[in-house]
């Protein structure tokens, strides 16, 4: 990526140090753990820095915990203020409670259940948490408004030395439980804490390990950055991979990620689910799309990393149980085994028996059907949701609709009516 302006952003081995001395009795050394099914795949040694074992299931209580144990007395007297939607908030409630410090922490009103309770959990009687606005950047705004009006302390989720220096400690522990230097370290990328943090680490002590960041293509911000050479921050994202969906990436992390990492890629949202789902069938590990990421990202990278020594971190394993239903879906609509169409049936007896029976294959299964007109059904067209055992039965199943003459919109293959529709 080549140096960044003159100034020296690295954040120092001095600095990880310190911070790991102030994180030894409360975070867990989390496994690294050598991944069988996935060295097969890829033909190289692939080893996982399981973060999804920590103590609050992420690695965000690193950098938090680092920052407010640095405080000085009378900003922890005063107390601290942060905005998260997730796993940041679990972090800093986990330090309020474990450093007595009071703490109020904004989410939007659109955070799922589990997420509020799991924070009031951690936080106990030290946190109050208040809902506000449909998205972060709502809660951010007012989270900032707040530690001005009552001179409160801001813990960034990403943009500041001690936070960075905090998660600098997973460099740091991998690269000590390695038995050799790695040639590959793949690292999620939201708002950039963690990549900035395990670069400095293990740019310091092993400059030839590559270090790739890892972006979901509806959110990046990263990648986007780079190519503009400055910070630019995006109009609108995907916010499915909400551990990294961020609109803006910081000022500090860009810089160092600028400086220090080999390549930031981007990978599809639906290839994230793909590879949620294979880690929980395949090595029972509960990841966050966010953990996932790097793994997903192995595909792009396969002609590099054969019989090479690869680390993925799996940043995190907050994963809400009721979004399983919507992880499957985009998973089977990635992989090209699910589609959705309008179909609009002809003006005639027995049209949607005919299409049952000579358009749809003999393993083709019909998951959704609709008529989208309540009234006149013999004239609209209808939403049909189509599951096939093998992909290549799509085209097959096509070309049937065409030579029956059935009228058909794909749905897969229009994000706006998609995304009104399904």
């Amino acid at each position: 990526m080549g140096a960044g302006s003159h100034t020296y952003h690295r954040i120092g081995l001095e600095e990880i140090v310190q911070a790991q001395m102030h994180l030894k009795d409360v975070i867990s050394r989390t496994p690294l753990q050598y991944n069988r099914v996935l060295s097969e795949r890829y033909n190289c040694q692939v080893w996982l820095k399981r973060e999804d074992l920590q103590v609050v299931r992420s690695f965000k209580i690193r950098g938090a915990y680092h920052l407010m144990r640095s405080l000085t007395p009378e900003e922890t007297t005063k107390g601290v203020v942060c905005a998260s939607a997730g796993n940041h908030a679990q972090g800093v409630a986990y330090s309020c409670q474990a450093l007595g410090i009071p703490g109020k922490i904004y989410m939007p009103s659109t955070t799922p259940r589990q997420k509020v309770k799991q924070v009031s959990f951690f936080g106990g009687d030290m946190v109050e948490v208040i809902l506000t606005g449909d998205t972060f950047d709502d809660a951010y705004a007012e989270a900032i408004a707040e530690s001005k009006r009552c001179d409160m302390a801001f813990i960034h989720p990403f943009d500041d030395r001690k936070i960075i220096a905090g998660n600098g400690t997973v460099g740091q522990e991998l690269m000590e439980k390695a038995e050799a230097a790695p040639d590959y370290i793949f690292v999620t990328v939201g708002g950039g804490g963690l990549a900035a943090g395990v670069a400095s680490y293990v740019k310091t002590v092993s400059a030839e390990t590559q270090i790739i960041g890892v972006e979901p293509e509806g959110a990046p911000s990263l990648r986007v950055s780079l190519d503009a050479g400055e910070v630019v921050p995006l109009e609108g994202i995907d916010k499915f991979v909400d551990g990294a969906a961020v609109k803006r990436i910081g000022d500090l992390t860009f810089a160092i990620c600028q400086e220090l990492l080999d390549d930031v890629i981007v990978v599809p949202e639906g290839k994230v689910c793909t590879t949620l789902l294979d880690l929980y069938n395949e090595n029972a590990i509960v990841a966050e799309p966010a953990g996932a990421l790097p793994i997903a990202a192995l595909d792009a990278y396969r002609d590099s990393i054969a019989g090479k020594r690869v680390i993925c971190v799996v940043s995190g394993g907050n994963n809400d149980v009721d979004r399983m239903q919507e992880i499957k879906e985009r998973s089977l609509i990635y992989e090209g085994y699910k589609h959705y169409f309008m179909v609009s049936f002809p003006q005639r007896a027995g049209a949607l028996r005919e299409f049952l029976d000579q358009v749809l294959g003999p393993n083709d299964d019909i998951t959704r059907f609709e008529y989208t007109k309540k009234s006149n059904k013999d004239n609209g067209p209808a939403l049909v949701g189509i599951e096939l055992k093998h992909r290549v039965d799509y085209a097959p199943l096509v070309d049937r609709m065409q030579k029956k003459g059935f009228q058909f919109v794909e749905l897969n293959k229009d994000p706006v009516l998609f995304n009104l529709l399904i």
